[in-house]
């Protein structure tokens, strides 16, 4: 990847800058981009504006990454947009010495399509980084930054600081930035940035956050700080305190948007009707019952640690047996380290992608972390997902309600696994 905003600022010019047709809300961070983004988008539709959503990478289809009010744009339209954009593209390709990238020409897609929607506000989530981004020609006036920690160290630096300092490049003067609790190595340049550029800031423990929340049949019941005031009776269809998190940021997100603020409330019950429809798939999603089936996307240890406290505090297995599949980039060791205390077996397997860890790499970590006894490998994954089922509901009598196997490593894995146990 060479990172360099030229090229796709040549192929909006061409286009008519479409990114200039409607207001945005830009998200960057490293972990729960996605989910607060698709909150977000949920939120502002309730308040019936029409939305354009921006997020990667997808489960199934491509078209996911580029909605329109909630739903994947049709292939028709998919098809059409690209049409528009290709023979704009050479062009840009012809003139530079790297070609547009896959994600660049994703982007201008996505930017074209919302403006010939039109939509009344997209939801933007970067690609990787912040100021380097392809997406990062918005210059937002909401941005918003979610925790933040080690990932993509090849590209964006080996500490916290460095990545943090890469993501606040995503701030422009004036805008309103939505600040997720974050390490003080994290919060140290972002503030600075925001300094900087003349940004307004509103920081989740002082001007917002999660007062309470509780466990609640498919998913848990929240009473929120926002800018405005205080929302209780927020049912989200999600598991976990970083989703209830991430709520919280995408309320103030949108609340910043539609010019709440002290004393000055939107809607609750139409905030309550917005969390209520969101869904996050590959976020700890149930696909099948007896056993159960969960399928997650953490593929660091950041988004590892926040899925093994989810499986503590809101689920109640007796008997759980993980399907790993994971990238080579990733710190697959941590990974392995944070999941055993949860899980009672492991299945190691490799993905479909071609950057995945082979799968007799990873089970030699495995047994390094578990024990030979624990560890199974498959190398496939539909052998390892049923050998985890087989494992799962071994030395169980009758009654298959506590037991589960929960599918995780990589964003790929889950989509590959979708895929099987939806059909």
């Amino acid at each position: 990847m060479v990172f360099d905003l030229g090229r796709i600022e040549q192929l909006l010019d061409l286009l008519g800058s479409p990114q200039r047709a409607y207001p945005a809300i830009h998200l960057t961070g490293t972990n729960g981009k996605t989910s607060t983004a698709r909150m977000i988008d949920s939120l502002l539709r309730a308040f019936g504006l029409h939305t354009g959503r921006y997020t990667s990478p997808h489960l199934e289809t491509v078209r996911e990454r580029i909605s329109l009010d909630g739903e994947p744009v049709s292939e028709e339209r998919f098809v059409s947009t690209y049409r528009e954009v290709a023979p704009l593209a050479e062009l840009v390709d012809q003139k530079s010495t790297e070609p547009l990238t896959y994600f660049e020409m994703t982007t201008a897609l996505a930017f074209a399509t919302f403006a010939d929607a039109p939509v009344d506000v997209s939801v933007v989530e970067v690609g990787l980084g912040g100021a380097e981004d392809a997406t990062n020609v918005l210059s937002a006036g909401v941005c918003v930054l979610t925790p933040i920690g080690l990932d993509h160290t090849e590209w964006l630096g080996d500490t916290v600081e460095d990545i943090a300092l890469a993501k606040a490049g995503i701030i422009h003067p004036g805008a309103t930035v939505v600040l997720a609790a974050q390490e003080e190595e994290a919060a140290r340049p972002i503030l600075e940035r925001c300094v900087e550029v003349g940004a307004t800031v509103a920081r989740e423990g002082s001007e917002f956050g999660v007062l309470r929340r509780a466990v609640a049949i498919g998913g848990q019941v929240l009473t929120l700080q926002g800018l405005g005031g205080v929302y209780e009776d927020i049912f989200i269809p999600l598991h976990g305190a970083h989703q209830a998190q991430n709520a919280a940021v995408a309320l103030a997100a949108v609340e910043a948007f539609l010019g709440a603020g002290a004393n000055r409330q939107i809607v609750v019950d139409t905030v309550r009707e917005g969390f209520a429809a969101a869904s996050s798939p590959g976020r700890l999603e149930r696909v099948r019952s007896a056993p159960t089936i969960l399928l997650d996307g953490a593929h660091n240890p950041h988004g590892m640690a926040a899925t093994v406290t989810a499986l503590q505090e809101e689920f109640a297995f007796s008997r759980l047996v993980a399907v790993v599949g994971v990238l080579a980039d990733k710190d697959a060791e941590s990974l392995l380290e944070l999941l055993e205390p949860v899980v009672d077996a492991i299945v190691v397997t490799r993905n479909t992608s071609p950057r995945a860890m082979p799968a007799e790499e990873l089970a030699g970590l495995a047994v390094e972390v578990f024990g030979p006894d624990r560890v199974e490998l498959a190398p496939e994954l539909p052998d390892a997902i049923e050998a985890a089922v087989g494992l799962a509901e071994s030395d169980v009598q009758g009654e298959l309600s506590g037991v589960g196997v929960l599918v995780t490593g990589s964003v790929v894995t889950v989509a590959d696994a979708r895929r099987l146990l939806k059909k």
